[in-house]
C-alpha cells in the first residue's frame, strides 16, 4: 500500500516562476513523496514552435508554444483569440473537467447524493502506485461521492474516477457512453471520450474549443460545487495533496480549472479567471513544461483583459423593437431583453445590432414569450446575441375582429 503520514503542502507547487514543479502536474504523476521536488529538465517534452492566433484585435494575438491554444469569453461563449482550436488532440487529465460535470449533474438532478458511498475495486485501485496520480483510495474500501468528487477535481485520482464511473455507469466503458452522449449534447464535436482519466488511447481525444465549451458548462451549470476547483489541498486517508494548477497560488482572480499531462499529450491546462465583471477561460494544450503552461496562461489572460471590454448594448428595460401580432386585440407588441447583456468586444469597438422577430407572430402571445433575438456585431464579426420577449400580453381577438382582420390581410391593409 502506501504510508498514510504522506503531506504534500500547497507552496510545493508555486515554486518554479510563481508556479509548480512540473513532476506535479502528470497524468502518470509520480507518488506523492516526489512531486515536492523540482522536475528535471529531461521531463520535459519537446518544445512547440510559438503559434499565433486568429483574432479580432488589430496587432493579432500573442504566439504561444503550444500546439492548440484558445481563449473565451465565459458570457457570450464567444472565442476572442485562438489557434488550432478545432484539432483533436490527447487531453490528458482535462478528461476528468466531463468525468467530474457529470457527477455534478448527477448530484444536482439527485441521481447522487453527497454521502453515497463508492466502492474501491480492484480495477479502480492504485495498487499504491508511483506511475499515475492517485488518490490512493484503499482497495475494497468506500468513500463518499463528495470526497470523491474532490479527488477527482484537486487530486487528479485515477482511482477516484475510476470508481465513480463504475458506481455510475457499471463500468469505466459504460461511463466513456454517458462522457460521449453529454459532450454532444454540449456541441463538442471534435471531441471522443474512452475513459474517466485521459489515460494515453489512440481514440481518446478533444479539442481546445471542446474543452473551452466543457469548462464554460461547469462554472454555468456547477456552481454548487465549482468552488471545489480553487481549493489548493485536498487531504483523503492521511494524504495531504496540492492543487497542480499553479496560478491558484499566484493569481487571485484564477479560481479553476485543471491540469493535465502525459508524454502524448504534453503539458495542458484549462483555466478560468474573474476581473471585475469580465470572465474569461483559457485552453493551453501540448506545452513542454509545467512551467510553461502556467507562463503562456497569464500571457493570455493578460493579453486577454488588455485587449478586450464589457458592453451593454441595450439596458433591461429598454424597448429594443415592435412586433407585429395578427388575431390580437393589439396589432403590436413591444420586444424587450429578458435580462440584463453584456457583449465583449475589442476596446474602442463599437457594438452595431440587428433585431430578427419571428414572422406571423398570432395572438394570444403572452407576457415574457421569446419572439425574437438581437444579434450584436463589432468589427463584422457577431459577438454575442440575446432572446427577446414580449413586454405584455397580448389577447386573442374575438370571433368577428379576427374576421375583420383576415379581411383587411386578404385585400392588404
Amino acid at each position: 500500500m502506501h504510508p498514510k503520514t504522506l503531506s504534500i503542502l500547497p507552496v510545493a507547487f508555486a515554486i518554479a516562476a510563481g508556479a509548480l514543479a512540473p513532476s506535479s502536474v502528470s497524468l502518470a504523476a509520480s507518488h506523492a513523496v516526489k512531486r515536492t521536488a523540482p522536475a528535471k529538465a529531461k521531463s520535459e517534452t519537446p518544445a512547440q514552435a510559438p503559434l499565433a492566433g486568429e483574432t479580432a484585435v488589430a496587432g493579432g494575438a500573442p504566439a504561444l508554444a503550444a500546439k492548440a491554444w484558445l481563449l473565451m469569453d465565459f458570457d457570450s461563449g464567444e472565442v476572442l483569440a485562438s489557434a488550432n482550436a478545432d484539432e483533436p488532440l490527447p487531453p490528458a487529465s482535462l478528461t476528468k473537467m466531463m468525468t467530474s460535470f457529470l457527477v455534478e449533474q448527477a448530484l444536482r438532478s439527485g441521481k447522487l447524493k453527497k454521502d453515497d458511498l463508492v466502492t474501491v475495486s480492484q480495477t479502480a485501485w492504485c495498487r499504491g502506485s508511483s506511475t499515475e496520480s492517485c488518490m490512493y483510495l484503499p482497495l475494497n474500501s468506500q468513500a463518499t461521492v463528495l470526497d470523491i468528487l474532490r479527488g477527482i477535481i484537486i487530486q487528479s485520482g485515477n482511482d477516484a474516477s475510476k470508481a465513480i464511473a463504475e458506481h455510475m455507469a457499471g463500468s469505466e466503458e459504460g461511463f466513456a457512453k454517458l462522457m460521449n452522449a453529454e459532450a454532444q449534447r454540449l456541441g463538442m464535436t471534435h471531441t471522443h471520450f474512452v475513459n474517466a482519466t485521459g489515460l494515453p488511447d489512440p481514440d481518446h481525444k478533444a479539442s481546445a474549443r471542446d474543452l473551452a465549451i466543457l469548462a464554460r458548462a461547469i462554472i454555468r451549470d456547477s456552481s454548487d460545487y465549482y468552488p471545489i476547483y480553487a481549493e489548493r489541498e485536498f487531504k483523503y486517508n492521511g494524504i495531504k495533496q496540492g492543487n497542480r494548477n499553479a496560478l491558484l497560488y499566484t493569481d487571485p482572480t484564477v479560481d479553476g480549472l485543471k491540469t493535465g499531462h502525459t508524454q502524448e499529450a504534453g503539458y495542458c491546462l484549462v483555466t478560468s479567471s474573474k476581473r471585475n465583471d469580465m470572465r474569461l477561460i483559457t485552453v493551453i494544450l501540448n506545452t513542454n513544461s509545467a512551467q510553461a503552461r502556467a507562463d503562456q496562461t497569464r500571457t493570455l489572460l493578460g493579453w486577454g483583459y488588455s485587449n478586450f471590454e464589457k458592453a451593454t448594448p441595450f439596458q433591461p428595460n429598454a424597448v429594443v423593437s415592435t412586433a407585429k401580432v395578427v388575431f390580437g386585440k393589439a396589432d403590436t407588441v413591444a420586444a424587450g431583453l429578458a435580462s440584463p447583456w453584456t457583449v465583449t468586444v475589442p476596446r474602442g469597438q463599437q457594438v452595431r445590432t440587428s433585431v430578427q422577430i419571428k414572422p406571423d407572430l398570432e395572438a394570444p402571445v403572452a407576457k415574457g414569450a421569446v419572439i425574437g433575438k438581437v444579434i450584436a456585431e463589432s468589427n463584422g464579426k457577431q459577438v454575442g446575441e440575446a432572446p427577446l420577449v414580449a413586454q405584455a400580453d397580448v389577447d386573442r381577438a374575438g370571433f368577428f375582429l379576427r374576421m375583420w382582420q383576415r379581411l383587411m390581410r386578404l385585400f392588404g391593409k
